[in-house]
């Protein structure tokens, strides 16, 4: 039930905010649409597995973004275009200058409660401790809003949010400042979990995490890419764009890719491509920007031939490049592929003491996965006579 109470409470959410945004001469923004990839991910994960409760936090983080993104469009159209006279408009602008905070403090949840929602008690009380951090940066962001609200002229810019909005003062802004420094406490204690449990997990619950840890590299590194390549430059404006979209979908998509255990073992090989096609791409990047400089700026050659031949060349390197690469990339993130025999080898001293046909099941097909990296695996049990 509260599934298909929060899937509902999206749906309209979001339904809102076309005509918002048609009053606000505004198209739907990226962020609602992150919002409906997070509540298409709770869903699923929420069918496949109805007792995860990271499914009904990815639908409400879900429902909080799209709500946020609703009163920011609201806003704008409000003072923007309507003089402030529509209905609860203050409301809109406090919300969308003073909500950002939950956008932040929901996420570190979901790593927390990787991969099954289950905590055990220690761990529970500092679930509850961080909730509690959580409601009381909220209350002083919303109750400092309403205050600077109420006593000036409402002047919004075009992201929603307040002109000249302070934050918190008064008494509240060291409360606040020490809410702000716990915070971060909490997400390191959250990520320290599962590094510890990276240490004694083997077999799925380890491929899991390594899904976790992708997701994680990917959104840090395209994140920070996507920050520090903004410019003017057309092409670095795409490459800007992109890492931003790669940084901000890959931890919620490889989340859900290791809850569900979907193609689970294939992490490896993930991981190893991912790293050799960089490196291949930056060196050829590299060769062809020198031989061009080197033609046209040493050589003094200004002609389409200069280019044609860099092109070639690089083109030529593409594959001895990607073999070696593969093979120095492959040592150090899929060593299991060079150590078929020992994987093997240490499956079958395991197997000695398996009773649970189950885990024997799963491990065997982890252990074929490292050892083969096929495809597809099919276990045939034969039944019992």
């Amino acid at each position: 039930m509260p599934v298909n109470l929060l899937v509902a409470l999206v749906l309209v959410l979001f339904g809102l905010g076309v005509p918002f945004g048609v009053a606000a001469h505004k198209p739907v923004d990226g962020l609602a649409l992150f919002g409906v990839l997070a509540a298409v991910l709770g869903l699923l994960i929420a069918r496949r597995q109805p007792g995860n409760r990271i499914a009904l936090l990815l639908l409400g983080f879900a429902a909080v973004i799209i709500f946020y993104e609703d009163a920011a469009v609201y806003a704008v159209a409000d003072y923007h275009f309507h003089g402030g006279k529509l209905p609860l408009g203050p409301a809109a602008v406090l919300i969308a200058s003073e909500l950002w905070s939950a956008i932040f403090l929901l996420p570190p949840l979901i790593i927390l409660l990787f991969p099954d929602g289950r905590l055990p008690p220690r761990w529970r009380v500092v679930l509850r401790a961080y909730l509690a951090v959580c409601a009381l940066i909220v209350a002083i962001l919303l109750g400092g809003g309403a205050w600077q609200i109420g006593g000036t002229r409402i002047v919004v810019q075009d992201n929603g949010q307040l002109v000249g909005n302070s934050g918190p003062g008064g008494p509240t802004a060291f409360a606040f400042l020490i809410l702000l420094i716990a915070a971060p406490v909490f997400w390191a204690s959250f990520v320290a979990r599962q590094v510890l449990s990276w240490r004694r997990a083997a077999g799925e619950r380890r491929a899991q995490l390594k899904w976790l840890m992708a997701g994680s590299a990917a959104t840090v590194v395209g994140l920070a890419g996507g920050f520090l390549l903004q410019s003017s430059n057309s092409l670095l404006n795409v490459l800007d764009k992109t890492m931003l979209i790669s940084g901000i979908f890959s931890l919620p998509v490889c989340i859900c890719f290791a809850i569900l255990k979907y193609h689970l073992y294939d992490i490896d090989r993930l991981i190893s491509r991912t790293v050799s096609y960089t490196l291949v791409t930056g060196l050829l990047v590299g060769v062809y920007a020198g031989l061009v400089l080197l033609a046209t700026q040493v050589f003094r050659v200004h002609t389409p031939v200069a280019v044609a031949a860099a092109t070639l060349a690089a083109a030529a390197l593409f594959n001895p490049v990607r073999w070696r690469v593969q093979r120095v990339v492959d040592r150090r993130f899929n060593r299991a592929r060079y150590d078929a025999d020992q994987t093997v080898t240490a499956f079958a001293a395991r197997l000695k003491d398996a009773v649970d046909l189950d885990s024997v099941r799963d491990e065997l097909a982890g252990v074929v996965h490292q050892a083969l990296e096929p495809a597809h695996v099919s276990v045939w049990l034969s039944p019992p006579d």
